[in-house]
């Protein structure tokens, strides 16, 4: 855990983004190595006022000459400028409202970018990820799944990646709790690109966050490092689908390494995106099956369900559904299991895929999804 109750004492002014910018900008600059800065110096205004032997006590000789300097000036210019924008903020962890479980976590980072509503960073949240190349049934799980926990009052937390994290931000924002994009790049570029319209709408309805400077590219060696931040500000991580190869491991184990609780849905013995949850399963992940699980196990209360029973359909309707069960199947085997004609079964398939009851898979397959 990291050692930064000093760090909310002794600032000269918490409200003053420019000397936070100067130093995270600095190349080489780590986060170990600011906070050391900042321990022994007690803030960044002082860190730069300090004199370059004092500097080389805690950090090299190159980076003790940039700080003498007065840090990154043009990279901190441009900062200032996105800051005009109402709807942009930095939050650095030497203020209140930095998100307070990340701050407890072995590597918080000193400065959040962040865009949207800059409340949500300490609201209960609920980390949600899994892959990338997800089938429509982890799609819709992860939808459901986000949007029952933030309706029971859990932000939703993930990543912006195709795939499950844009199903979850979709989950969360049309919940009650909302949804966090914790992002690899800076806030000023949107990756992937598909995902630039999700990116609106969590800028407008939730929020977007990052440690990385604006004009970050989508570099490979950043993705993990936002895995940390991910799971720091959750209470726990759901994993909904994964290869055993997947990121979203890393997530996982993240978290538990912070102390979070991780939960996975399992899947067909015979998929390979449920082979990573059934890893983490084994390794003592909790298996959910409904939202309930999850909120049992964070001691929350669930919200009421609008997704109708069963008993609400009709007798048609209620019969094919009962006859479909979660495996993929084709239109003919289910016409042959009910007993009804080809254009009965279509109209009905067609009548429950609109209530969201059931997927319409790729190769003229159907399979149920609650």
């Amino acid at each position: 855990m990291a050692n930064c109750g000093d760090l909310r004492v002794h600032p000269a002014d918490r409200h003053e983004a420019e000397p936070w910018l100067r130093l995270t900008l600095i190349p080489g600059l780590g986060n170990a190595a600011l906070r050391k800065l900042l321990g022994e110096f007690g803030s960044p205004e002082r860190v730069l006022a300090a004199h370059r032997a004092e500097l080389q006590r805690v950090v090299a000789a190159d980076i003790a000459a940039q700080i003498t300097a007065g840090g990154n000036a043009d990279g901190t210019q441009q900062a200032l400028e996105w800051l005009a924008d109402s709807a942009n903020a930095i939050v650095t962890l030497a203020e209140a409202d930095y998100p307070q479980l990340l701050l407890q976590t072995a590597d918080p980072p000193p400065l959040l970018y962040v865009k949207g509503r800059r409340e949500l960073l300490n609201r209960p949240a609920l980390a949600v990820v899994g892959s990338r190349n997800a089938t429509s049934q982890g799609l819709a799980n992860a939808e459901n799944f986000a949007r029952a926990l933030s309706d029971a009052g859990l932000t939703i937390v993930s990543g912006l990646a195709l795939g499950i994290d844009a199903a979850a931000h979709r989950g969360g924002l049309a919940g009650m709790a909302s949804s966090l994009a914790v992002v690899g790049t800076g806030l000023d570029v949107v990756y992937p690109a598909r995902n630039r319209l999700l990116a609106h709408e969590l800028a407008a309805a939730g929020a977007l966050v990052s440690e990385f400077a604006l004009g970050t590219p989508a570099l490979g060696a950043n993705f993990p490092r936002r895995n940390r931040v991910i799971s720091g500000m959750s209470r726990g991580c759901l994993v909904v689908e994964a290869a055993l190869q997947s990121g979203s491991l890393i997530t996982a184990r993240l978290a538990n390494e912070q102390g979070r609780e991780v939960f996975a849905l399992p899947g067909s013995i015979h998929s390979p995106l449920a082979k990573g949850c059934h890893a983490l399963i084994k390794q003592g992940a909790k298996l959910v099956e409904s939202a309930a699980d999850i909120l049992e196990e964070l001691q929350l209360a669930a919200a009421p369900s609008a997704v109708p029973a069963a008993a609400e359909l009709d007798p048609g309707m209620a019969r094919l559904l009962a006859q479909l069960g979660f495996e993929p199947t084709d239109l003919d085997t289910l016409c042959a299991r009910c007993g009804m004609g080809t254009d009965i079964v279509s109209a009905l398939l067609l009548k429950l895929e609109l209530q969201g009851l059931i997927a319409n898979l790729p190769g003229g397959q159907y399979q149920r999804v609650r």
